[in-house]
């Protein structure tokens, strides 16, 4: 959420933001509510001063038609007051509802431009190798392995959902807990957090109500799933003030995450690119404002050391204005290649958020002791998410006679397996 105060002194400002953002945000409406929140707000402290002053006129008048009179009169501004202060619950709750759909505003160094095709590659690390073969895609070498069951997850869950088997389960979950350990020795609090969340959370991590008609839920108990563990990160500080010396706090968070794919319908249907229940490593910062974007490229490195420990090329992207998102002022998007689909696949996004998200759940820190509160900033990335992940290592680990090699880094994970054959 953005600083009233800002997009009030500054709402050109916020709707250039969206035009190069390629967004819409009722930015009039916003400023509309906030004038007339501020205007009630002032009637009803002149009346409230117009009835403290009658009552100590009343307290001293001794003439009963005289009191009477001015006590029916209070009785009126009384009335008015509670008409005002009714009023400003619906205009505060509207202003409330519009702020929600402002998005954050893009930091600086971020390109301009409307799509993901003026993202800007920063670098590549490692060039696709030559196999020696003409490699065979995931969607076949896995179920030719009986490592991974298309028919088996649809008949159990419906279209977009699979399962791993045997060593495909393995090779997953070894994946997962070399990539928390990864993260633990560079400094990560590890977190098992919920998998369903109350409504509010998904506000506070601005997932609602932008991305609402993507969310499963639980109507009976208004649980909501979550589609990334940044979501139960966000909250575990909400509604607190952070002494000095607490920050940063650093947190890394292994989930299954839940999306429905309603806004990819026709999109990568072969294989698991993407389905509606996948896992995924989330890091999290908590950080104060002066270092968030230091952090951004702090994590990026933290991301990149499980890209470089499975020795897979992979490239790093910044995402223009129009594919920055909804909370992001700044992202970057890691990408692994795959040649069995012969594609770059995006495994990670690393994004600064500043105070966009602690604003919505309400997360402060002191600087020092004594001083006022003040908003700091919040940071995530992917550590990385899978499926894609797994693409990336069935197809670059592929052998010529269809078996997969285990990656040196999860030999210790995999009980003694080497080949998957």
């Amino acid at each position: 959420m953005l600083d009233i105060n800002f997009i009030r002194e500054h709402p050109e400002v916020v709707k250039s933001a969206l035009v190069a953002l390629n967004a819409e945000a009722p930015v009039d409406a916003v400023l509309a509510l906030d004038a007339r929140r501020r205007e009630i707000l002032q009637q009803v402290e002149t009346l409230r001063a117009e009835r403290n002053a009658a009552s100590k006129e009343i307290g001293r008048s001794r003439d009963p038609a005289t009191r009477q009179a001015q006590i029916e009169a209070m009785r009126a501004v009384g009335d008015q007051i509670q008409a005002l202060e009714e009023e400003l619950k619906v205009v505060e709750a509207e202003l409330y509802a519009a702020m929600l759909q402002v998005p954050n505003l893009p930091g600086p160094g971020v390109p301009v431009g409307p799509d993901d095709s003026h993202n800007i590659v920063i670098r590549q690390e490692g060039e696709p190798r030559s196999l020696g073969f003409e490699p065979v895609p995931h969607w076949d070498l896995g179920p030719a392995l009986d490592i991974l069951d298309f028919e088996r997850g649809v008949k159990l869950s419906g279209t977009r959902f699979y399962l791993l088997k045997g060593l495909g389960a393995r090779l997953q979950r070894a994946l997962i807990t070399w990539m928390l350990d990864v993260h633990l020795a560079q400094g990560y609090t590890e977190i098992y957090p919920p998998y369903m969340v109350r409504r509010e959370m998904m506000v506070g991590a601005a997932q609602l109500p932008k991305l609402e008609e993507n969310i499963y839920r639980d109507a009976e108990e208004d649980f909501w799933f979550v589609g990334t563990a940044e979501i139960p990160l966000t909250n575990l500080h909400r509604d607190e003030i952070l002494e000095p010396g607490t920050l940063p706090l650093r947190y890394v968070a292994y989930s299954a995450c839940f999306r429905r794919e309603k806004m990819s319908a026709g999109r990568d249907v072969r294989g698991i690119k993407r389905g509606q229940q996948f896992d995924k490593v989330e890091m999290y910062q908590l950080v104060e404002p002066e270092t968030s974007y230091d952090v951004l490229e702090e994590m990026i490195h933290d991301a990149e050391a499980v890209c470089q420990g499975l020795h897979i090329p992979y490239r790093l992207i910044q995402m223009c204005t129009g594919d920055l998102g909804f909370q992001a002022s700044k992202k970057y998007d890691l990408e692994m290649w795959a040649p069995g689909v012969g594609e770059w696949l995006e495994v990670s996004s690393v994004s600064n958020c500043t105070d966009f998200q602690a604003r919505r759940a309400n997360i402060r820190y002191r600087p020092e002791k004594g001083a006022k509160p003040r908003y700091l900033h919040t940071l995530n990335g992917s550590g990385l998410a899978l499926p894609r992940v797994m693409i990336s290592v069935i197809e670059n680990y592929e052998q010529a006679d269809g078996s997969i090699a285990v990656p040196d880094v999860l030999k210790p994970y995999m009980g003694g397996v080497e080949i998957i054959r």
